[in-house]
């Protein structure tokens, strides 16, 4: 099966949830303007209930040095999430700092957006293809992009399929493209940064159908 992430969490029950399910990968965003935000205490204290089997990972954007060494002080990460338009030596400067795999997001809206691609492979672990929009936040907007701009391209990372990714459409999505995982976050809430149990079901089930 697909691999899942999801981004925003900021319930342990809901972390659970994801556990028992199967989910591989959950996201906390450490960025105050989204609705998703978690304060370093709170992320603290989930982190440490963690449940077995979730790699945890923190979303940032643009971050400085400080903010990623006080986060890690308080919050043990398994990954790293860069949203922002760090370029790669930043990439590759944050992976030595830190000591953890680097997803590298790309915001995609046309094949033209795929072209730095090849030269983030080369400095994080993994790309994340999300969708370009004009709205406010980098991310988690709900926004999809014509998935077919990623078929048949091929690069050296394992990669993620995000952006406006839901219960209804992520079927759709894997029929056409074999991403390593996907990642999704507006798609299974039911307002912004509110997690629906009911969704995350529904996520993972269609997920496994295809």
């Amino acid at each position: 099966m697909t691999s899942i992430k999801i981004c925003g969490l900021k319930e342990a029950s809901h972390l659970s949830l994801a556990a028992s399910l199967g989910v591989r990968y959950a996201g906390f965003v450490f960025y105050p303007p989204s609705p998703r935000h978690l304060s370093l205490e709170a992320a603290a204290q989930l982190a440490r209930a963690l449940p077995s089997g979730l790699t945890l990972v923190g979303l940032f954007v643009d971050p400085d040095n400080e903010t990623l060494t006080q986060t890690l002080k308080q919050a043990p990460l398994g990954m790293i999430q860069l949203h922002g338009s760090e370029p790669p030596k930043r990439v590759q400067e944050i992976r030595a700092l830190t000591g953890l795999p680097v997803i590298k997001a790309l915001r995609v809206a046309a094949p033209t957006d795929l072209g730095p691609a090849s030269t983030y492979a080369e400095v994080a672990d993994w790309l994340l293809f999300d969708a370009r929009s004009d709205a406010a936040l980098p991310g988690g907007n709900g926004v999809a992009f014509d998935w077919g701009i990623l078929k048949g391209f091929k690069i050296k990372k394992p990669w993620m399929l995000s952006g406006g990714l839901t219960p209804a459409n992520v079927g759709v999505a894997l029929s056409s493209l074999a991403p390593d995982a996907v990642d999704v976050s507006s798609g299974v809430e039911y307002a912004p940064g509110m997690k629906s149990e009911e969704k995350i079901r529904a996520f993972i089930q269609a997920v496994k159908e295809a």
